[in-house]
């Protein structure tokens, strides 16, 4: 009983003519923590734990059990835990099984719609998409600015909520998201930017380059489009204010050192697609000065230091991603200089 009190349940609440109390029985403390799934807040008072009593602390909140803990302890199925968003989620993928469960927890119940453009997985990524309700769509892959166009051509919803399979809305992220819609700021702002903060290397990141990394990830779909370059893609507004949400988004972009090196040279090969296209010379001051400009700037005066060792890696890594990137048009001026 104890520990119930401890998780801030009420062990008197009825869920289905039962107490909570009784449901537990003798569960542990720790396979109760194990077996919640999350507790969310709730914005409607017609929603599954309003209904059913449940509270935690001041507000009102649904808790959701596992199967296995106790029967009823859930929302039945068809009923919503928030009162969902006049919103799309919008989501390109290929091979993000691991990732995408974890994208779509962290926004579940927020959006009418969850639409996923997959380029070809060949894992479980479309079983789990499906399994959130969403719609899938296969197309094949166009890079990642148009991509995610094909993907916003698809919503339907007034607004839309863009996010990458290896994102993960905070939990301050997601009330800031529903504090929006509630306080009718959609009426004022075309759309929302959000910090998005990377976990690298056994710690979030909250300085130098990779932090805070604003991205417009919220807003009217008649008013986007995706724009920017094939490799660095944004979303580009016609018009209208945005509005700064708070809260982080999580990205798990790299698992570790060896798989953000492995990022460079394909980063580095469309860069100098790009090069070509524009028809830019190869500079030395450029591949020389870019990096320890570079290294300066996230390091010192973004002040990557404060993020230790990890800090003084990415700075390092960055600088030299840039000199790879700004010597690829020599190498390649190189070679057909050779062809001639």
């Amino acid at each position: 009983m104890d520990d119930i009190l401890e998780l801030g349940l009420n062990p008197n609440t009825e869920v289905g003519g039962t107490a909570f109390a009784a449901i537990i029985g003798s569960t542990s403390r720790r396979a109760i923590l194990d077996s919640i799934n999350w507790i969310q807040p709730l914005r409607s008072p017609t929603s599954c734990a309003a209904k059913h009593g449940t509270a935690y602390g001041p507000s009102n909140l649904e808790l959701r059990v596992k199967d296995g803990l106790g029967k009823g302890l859930g929302c039945r199925k068809g009923e919503d835990s928030v009162e969902q968003l006049p919103l799309s989620l919008s989501i390109v993928s290929c091979n993000e099984e691991s990732n995408l469960r974890r994208c779509l927890e962290s926004a579940a119940g927020l959006a009418r719609e969850i639409v996923v453009v997959d380029s070809g997985s060949r894992d479980g990524t479309i079983a789990v998409a499906q399994s959130f309700g969403a719609r899938v769509v296969h197309q094949d892959w166009l890079g990642y600015r148009d991509q995610k166009n094909v993907a916003l051509e698809l919503c339907t919803q007034p607004w839309v909520l863009a996010l990458d399979c290896d994102e993960e809305l905070s939990p301050e992220l997601r009330q800031s998201i529903l504090g929006f819609f509630e306080r009718r700021e959609t009426e004022i702002y075309t759309g929302a930017e959000m910090a998005r903060k990377v976990f690298f290397l056994g710690r979030w990141i909250t300085h130098g380059d990779w932090y805070p990394d604003r991205k417009i990830r919220l807003f009217l779909r008649e008013k986007a489009r995706w724009g920017g370059s094939p490799e660095h893609d944004r979303v580009e507004l016609t018009g209208g204010q945005v509005r700064r949400l708070e809260g982080d988004l999580h990205h798990y972009s790299f698992r570790d050192m060896a798989h953000y090196i492995s990022k460079i040279n394909g980063f580095a090969d469309v860069f100098l697609e790009r090069q070509k296209a524009d028809g830019a010379r190869w500079s030395l001051p450029a591949a020389v000065l870019r990096p320890w400009w570079r290294f300066f700037r996230a390091y010192v005066l973004r002040r990557g230091f404060m993020d230790g060792f990890p800090g003084f890696w990415i700075a390092i890594a960055t600088a030299f991603f840039a000199f790879v990137r700004y010597s690829r048009k020599y190498e390649h001026d190189q070679k057909e200089v050779g062809q001639a």
